[in-house]
């Protein structure tokens, strides 16, 4: 299958990266750490989609870890995997901070690189929510699954926002950095005080808060847990990152339409584009699809308690897909994406399970609409699962994951090989080093081969376009 045409490639040579980092902790602490320490120690020879790729290996070991001592999200694990956790992200966010020092220092700047660099945190979004859930023994169910909506909701938005701003923006507390920390934190507390059950005491009592005090709060706060508290700061900071979000995009898009109408012409550049529409509708896949997720679990709560893990991989991937292309869409300057095929199967299940759900409704149903009265031949509610139940159920589950896999790959292969030859660049090795003195090759200039990688930024906004300065691009993350 080809997601990105020869005739889209054009677009890429208009490609800009903007964006700005207003995090204190990334200009005053991590920055300075990352360029002066952790920099030197990476080879100049080697690439920066290498060097994130190789910081999300951490994140693997972390889940491998996982998957043999806690797969069910709900038991206590030796001190030192959760020390291992806390290491093994902390890596994770140097060495995809440190992608883009080394881009500016190589000189491999390219739209591939944000492409790389997005694809890799949409992976780690989803992998990071089973680890944090299993650091807090949430186990499988509705808890894991609240994170991971709010998990992949903030990604979805945040790549929502940077397609029509086309600027990716940071706060001073944002989750790429602060929140990063804030879970490093967590994983080793989550060590220091031997295991993840110590999250599930009621956290007010626990710090000693007086008794007089807490029963001012409403009952259902009283006895909230760690884990509970979490939550709902979890939910409140979602809650204004998603509405600051819309704010932005809004205002943008307003401006646009405004300056277009004044202009006499219209957003669409041409005959295929889609931006008159209204850039809420990018809301409306991912809102679809989270109501097919929860339906689907209500039908299939086998699933839901027994076979979360392998699901999250599945809606890990949905999401990583639906963002993938709206990233691309953006350094190619293509319309938006609204369409995701790996939704398809998903529908599929839902229908199959809400078959028998109405067949065992039908004789209420007939009883409220003909009372006593015989119902007539022709009334029917519901139809046989063609999947069965059971352990075909969780085979059928373990097919979407398959074919979310394979969708995935071929995508992530296609649009790599395709920019690739593009540009003239190789993904994971300097197919052109740089040469102290030595003028930029004529054809990776007219090409447009700069790379989206850029390091924290001192709070300020920043921008690379596709020409030969390319190596000043700042990578804000």
């Amino acid at each position: 299958m080809v997601y990105l045409r020869q005739e889209s490639l054009a677009g890429l040579k208009l490609y800009k990266y903007s964006g700005v980092d207003h995090s204190l902790t990334s200009k005053y602490i991590l920055k300075p750490f990352y360029n002066n320490i952790v920099l030197p120690c990476f080879p100049i020879g080697m690439a920066p989609n290498l060097i994130t790729l190789s910081g999300f290996m951490f994140v693997v070991a972390n889940l491998l870890t996982l998957l043999w001592y806690n797969p069910t999200l709900d038991q206590d694990c030796p001190s030192w995997v959760y020390y291992s956790w806390a290491v093994g992200l902390f890596l994770y966010q140097t060495f995809d901070a440190v992608d883009g020092a080394q881009a500016r220092r190589t000189r491999q700047s390219s739209p591939l690189g944000e492409l790389f660099d997005h694809g890799v945190d949409a992976l780690n979004t989803s992998l990071e929510v089973l680890i944090f859930a299993a650091s807090q023994n949430m186990g499988q169910g509705w808890k894991t699954v609240a994170t991971l909506f709010a998990s992949l909701m903030t990604f979805y938005v945040q790549t929502w926002e940077e397609y029509h701003t086309h600027t990716l923006t940071l706060g001073i507390v944002n989750g790429p950095v602060e929140g990063v920390l804030i879970l490093v934190l967590v994983y080793t507390l989550t060590g220091y005080f031997g295991g993840a059950s110590f999250w599930q005491q009621p956290m007010l009592s626990t710090l000693g808060v007086p008794a007089n005090i807490i029963n001012l709060l409403p009952s259902a706060m009283q006895d909230l847990s760690f884990t509970g508290w979490y939550m709902v700061q979890g939910t409140v900071v979602m809650v204004y990152n998603t509405t600051e979000s819309a704010r932005t995009v809004l205002h943008v898009w307003s401006k646009e339409k405004k300056e277009a109408r004044e202009h006499g012409t219209t957003l669409n550049t041409d005959k295929n584009d889609n931006r008159e529409n209204h850039p809420f509708l990018g809301l409306v896949p991912f809102a679809l699809t989270w109501v097919l997720v929860v339906v689907y679990l209500v039908l299939q709560p086998e699933i839901l308690h027994s076979h979360l893990v392998p699901f999250v991989f599945f809606v890990g991937l949905i999401n990583a897909y639906s963002v993938g292309q709206m990233i691309t869409a953006h350094v190619s300057h293509l319309p938006f994406p609204y369409y995701n095929v790996m939704v398809l199967p998903l529908a599929y299940g839902v229908v199959d399970s809400l078959g028998p759900l109405l067949q065992s409704l039908e004789p209420t149903v007939a009883s409220l609409l003909f009372g006593t009265k015989e119902p007539p031949s022709y009334f029917r509610l519901g139809w046989p699962s063609a999947l069965g139940d059971g352990v075909y159920q969780v085979a059928y589950m373990f097919c979407m994951l398959g074919m979310a896999v394979g969708v995935y790959g071929s995508f992530v292969v296609d649009v790599i090989v395709t920019i690739c030859d593009y540009l003239d660049i190789w993904c994971l090795t300097i197919k052109h080093p740089y040469v102290e003195g030595e003028s930029f090759d004529k054809k990776a200039v007219d090409s447009g081969a700069t790379n989206g990688h850029a390091s924290g930024s001192n709070g300020n906004a920043t921008s690379t376009s596709v020409s030969p300065d390319a190596a000043t691009v700042q990578k804000r993350k």
